[in-house]
């Protein structure tokens, strides 16, 4: 396994992952955007922004100088999805040493490129090997040991055991796959979703409209996610399904909060200049519908959710569309 980690990204999943990193004996640097996180990291050894209540162990050491986790054997990218190329960027001007590996922990797809954080990676970092987790990780949960699960994936058959190793831990079990796309698309749009899933909360339309919405989500991820590469059966597990209802039902989900505020009259506006933190599901919203249209994929959640976003789609008449569409069969593949 690896004990000479780097973590990209201070934010709440960046610091839970230094946390479990650090319980398996690694050693661990936490490269933090901001000076202020980066100073709190190292004089009180807390993240009181992004992850409160959480004391890192003293085998992590964050840092504000990106070239010091540089310095490593694994490097995790955790930074939010709009940042990635900027900051893998400034990585590849660096010079990173080929034997070091990249893996994404981050969820999202690009504006206009449709591509995920691993084909960025790749087109920026072409000599070294690249690897992504995904799962049904609430960071909080992460750090405060309560179990869970996900799934690592790369095309590199030799990196899969070394990686498992490193991710598992008493409260942590890894699987591993190969189908990176998948993996990454189950991440990504279940954001989405989540905030769909919120909208109908703020509605309060009752826990069976809302079991059936998220339903209809995984269809939705499935014809979507096969389209652009992904395995169906990928959407089944634990970077898809299970992802899905984590983040569709948890009272921790900043993407569902978001939908619940807008279910209760907040702008997209209001809601994002009120959060620290981003929610995934905004920027991979555009993304997302961007690539159903270029394949001609019917995603009607997608596209009413990315309709309030950045249409200014009032969400009653949004989830009015969804409840209004014609009836068919459960199992018609061609159709939402």
């Amino acid at each position: 396994m690896y004990k000479n980690i780097s973590v990209i990204g201070a934010g709440s999943w960046g610091t839970a992952l230094a946390f479990l990193l650090s319980e398996n004996r690694a050693r661990v640097r936490l490269w933090a955007h901001n000076p202020a996180i980066a100073e709190e990291l190292v004089s009180k050894r807390t993240n009181e922004t992004y992850l409160p209540g959480v004391r890192l162990s003293p085998n992590v050491y964050a840092t504000g100088n990106l070239a010091d986790t540089l310095d490593a054997e694994l490097v995790l990218i955790v930074t939010p999805s709009k940042a990635i190329r900027e900051i893998v960027g400034q990585i590849a001007a660096l010079g990173p040493k080929p034997e070091i590996i990249f893996v994404s922990c981050t969820k999202g797809i690009e504006h206009d490129t449709g591509k995920l954080v691993s084909q960025i990676l790749e087109e920026c970092l072409p000599g070294n090997r690249v690897g992504v987790l995904s799962g049904p990780n609430l960071a909080v949960e992460v750090a405060q040991r309560v179990p869970a699960a996900g799934v690592i994936g790369t095309v590199h058959p030799e990196l899969l055991e070394p990686l498992q190793k490193t991710f598992s831990l008493p409260t942590f079990r890894a699987y591993t796959s190969d189908d990176v796309i998948g993996i990454q698309l189950g991440g990504a749009l279940k954001n989405i979703f989540a905030i769909a899933a919120g909208v109908s909360d703020g509605f309060n339309m009752g826990d069976n409209a809302k079991a059936a919405l998220v339903t209809r989500s995984l269809a939705e991820m499935m014809r979507l996610g096969v389209a652009l590469g992904g395995r169906k059966e990928t959407f089944s597990g634990l970077s898809g399904v299970g992802d899905l209802m984590v983040t569709c039902f948890s009272r921790h989900s900043r993407n569902r909060t978001v939908g619940e505020r807008l279910g209760r009259g907040e702008s997209p506006a209001q809601i994002q200049s009120s959060m620290h933190m981003v929610a995934e599901g905004i920027p991979t919203a555009l993304g997302a519908w961007q690539c159903a249209k270029k394949f001609g994929i019917e995603a009607p959640v997608t596209s009413e959710v990315y309709a309030t976003l950045y249409e200014n789609k009032p969400p009653h008449e949004a989830m009015w569309e969804l409840l209004g569409r014609p009836p068919k069969a459960e199992a018609d593949k061609a159709r939402g």
